[in-house]
């Protein structure tokens, strides 16, 4: 189902779970102050073109997993805003102000809407995923432009940026990626990502990275094969570096760490699957 084709919203157990800041930050962007309204059409729009019948939202509230194994993770974000002058601050109190109208309005509307202190939405949307069989979900639609959540992509989970306007899947998979599925986690370790500051392998970048993937395979292989006999300072680097590796697995790796960035969140497992099968069960 493209997401063109528009169609009505069925009574289905197709699940769109949608990347609540990430999306509201279009309205930021464009600096439109006043788009709850758009909002909300926006995600029943999306749910009807990608004929979900259930719609959970999601919204950040940082993360007390990552911060405990990393303490600069997303540090790079407060010195990108501590300049800000008093009428920028008011602007993003308005424009988070919208944020929390819009998800008062979703959760009126009947739809799901999730947010815990201390836990990001990636989490959520990573252990929801692992989950699906269990919840009794068909297909999934994840709805962000963050390419993390390609950790998720597989036969029934598919990702849509409102940004791009593309969608990955995994029958276009190799129109994004040098790569297979699988070895995304281990691409995105050796490379890093600057937008969360994790640092990645000084001197591999995303080309030295596919190349490493090729010559040894995932991030465990590439560990266990270091030191590596190299003249190339970039080797040298992953050689006196490799642990770190180790660390931006951890720091990376949705689908299996997931569980215990929400348990460490203080977020109670059994309210969460709660939550989520009475409004699977309600259609929501």
């Amino acid at each position: 189902m493209k997401f063109s084709e528009i169609g009505l919203q069925e009574d289905n157990e197709n699940v769109l779970i949608v990347d609540g800041l990430n999306v509201a930050f279009r309205y930021r962007y464009s600096k439109t102050p006043y788009y709850t309204n758009q909002y909300v059409q926006t995600v029943e729009s999306l749910a009807k073109s990608y004929n979900c019948g259930n719609i959970i939202v999601l919204a950040d509230g940082g993360s007390v997993y990552r911060k405990k194994l990393y303490p600069d993770y997303k540090a790079n974000r407060k010195e990108r805003y501590k300049d800000q002058t008093d009428v920028e601050k008011k602007d993003f109190e308005n424009f988070m102000g919208e944020f929390v109208n819009a998800f008062k309005r979703l959760k009126a509307k009947g739809h799901l809407v999730l947010r815990q202190k201390g836990l990001e939405a990636d989490d959520l949307a990573a252990w929801i995923v692992g989950k699906r069989k269990e919840f009794g979900v068909n297909e999934t639609w994840l709805i962000s432009s963050d390419k993390d959540w390609d950790l998720l992509i597989d036969e029934d989970v598919s990702r849509f940026s409102t940004v791009t306007r593309k969608e990955t899947t995994v029958g276009n998979w190799d129109e994004h990626y040098n790569f297979d599925r699988d070895m995304f986690l281990t691409f995105k370790c050796l490379a890093g990502d600057v937008g969360d500051n994790i640092p990645g392998i000084k001197g591999i970048g995303p080309k030295r990275a596919e190349i490493l993937i090729k010559e040894y395979g995932d991030l465990f292989d590439i560990y266990n094969a270091c030191p590596i006999d190299s003249k190339y300072k970039h080797i040298q680097e992953l050689n006196e570096n490799a642990d770190r590796l180790l660390l931006n697995a951890e720091l990376m790796d949705l689908e299996s760490y997931s569980e215990q960035a929400i348990i460490e969140s203080n977020m109670n497992l059994e309210d969460l699957s709660s939550q989520i099968r009475e409004h699977l069960n309600g259609r929501g």
